[in-house]
């Protein structure tokens, strides 16, 4: 099954912007290793791990499809923030454009009855509630303790604490 032009285009811009995203959670983390904030610091690095893992499943996807990979440069990524809860808000409504645009894909397989393409993103739907989850109840957390500095120490070292593949 070969995959059209226009499937193809929209999986190569998926698999850039999964690439970006690593790049926008290493900035994200950059940032927090000039702060005592080391947990957040992981947990973006963890983030950063799981967005090339993502970039690495539409890589080969095309690549068995018999697609043309086509890569991107990437914008550099913003590494000063005001704020934790700055980070996060900004990291859910990166999520939001993420599963945005996998929705977008999605309805064009349906559009073309590309059923092969629909069962490949079947895993990144799934993956992109649990990950606006995640995001979503972290910046809730951060915004219960404000400047709390007792609050984000807990929430900094509870953060520490997530390993890869699991958030």
């Amino acid at each position: 099954m070969k995959l059209s032009a226009k499937m193809e285009k929209a999986l190569n811009e998926q698999l850039n912007l999964e690439i970006a995203s690593a790049y926008v959670y290493l900035g994200m983390a950059a940032h927090f290793e000039h702060t005592p904030f080391s947990g957040f610091a992981k947990w973006l690095e963890v983030q950063h791990g799981e967005e090339l893992g993502h970039a690495q499943r539409f890589f080969k996807y095309l690549a068995e499809r018999g697609g043309k990979i086509k890569l991107a440069a990437i914008p550099e990524p913003k590494c000063e923030y005001k704020s934790a809860l700055e980070v996060f808000q900004l990291s859910l409504a990166h999520e939001q454009k993420v599963s945005a645009a996998i929705c977008g894909i999605w309805e064009l397989s349906a559009a073309e009855k590309d059923f092969a393409t629909q069962s490949f993103l079947k895993w990144f739907l799934d993956e992109q509630v649990e990950e606006e989850k995640n995001v979503g109840d972290l910046v809730a957390k951060l915004e219960m303790v404000g400047d709390n500095r007792n609050g984000l120490f807990q929430l900094d070292h509870h953060a520490g604490k997530r390993a890869a593949g699991k958030s």
